[in-house]
């Protein structure tokens, strides 16, 4: 019998494939899964809230507590699938009790924070902008058209803002006079 280079590899890998896979001993028998923990979870679906896509989202929640978030496959935009941002949704219900509940405050030049009201917070964050926006506010250019601006403040918006909060974040920024509006979803 003569045998060709390439007749003698192909029956050389074949004949070592076969010995492998009964080497390993494989028996055919009932595939038993694990318990789920979604098992007896609500699922509720979402929209995904980072991006403008509107990736849909099933969230199981066991005794009001979140325990898994997966892509809906019945959405017609992601059809289950998600990027890695939505793919850690889970993560944002997950970590709730790391995160920061009082308002911490770093004078300047001081080495410690201090812990403030909301209501302090509050009514400093809009003294600092009316001052920031009368210290810069032009009502006209150069050549005399009326402009009425602050050009030092400017406003980013967050992906996680639904279309009726982007309209009134960027209504109450135009009413300030801020011209450098964007948005989180360009970057």
């Amino acid at each position: 019998m003569k045998l060709s280079r390439r007749s003698f590899l192909k029956l050389s890998g074949m004949t070592v494939t076969a010995a492998a896979l009964t080497g390993l001993g494989f028996e055919v028998r009932q595939a038993a899964a694990a318990p789920l923990r979604t098992a007896n979870a609500q699922e509720t679906t979402t929209i995904c809230p980072y991006c403008g896509v509107g990736c849909g989202i099933v969230c199981h929640s066991v005794n009001g507590k979140v325990v898994n978030c997966e892509g809906d496959p019945d959405h017609p935009i992601n059809l289950g699938s998600l990027c890695s941002k939505g793919s850690a949704l889970y993560q944002l219900t997950s970590s709730n009790e790391r995160r920061l509940s009082k308002v911490k405050y770093r004078a300047p030049g001081s080495d410690r924070w201090e812990e403030k009201t909301w209501d302090w917070a509050i009514t400093e964050i809009a003294k600092r902008i009316q001052r920031t926006r009368d210290d810069s506010f032009v009502t006209t250019d150069a050549s005399g058209v009326t402009v009425n601006r602050a050009e030092a403040l400017a406003c980013m918006g967050g992906a996680a803002l639904d279309n009726e909060e982007c309209y009134a974040y960027s209504k109450f920024a135009r009413a300030l006079g801020v011209v450098w509006l964007d948005h989180q979803a360009r970057i």
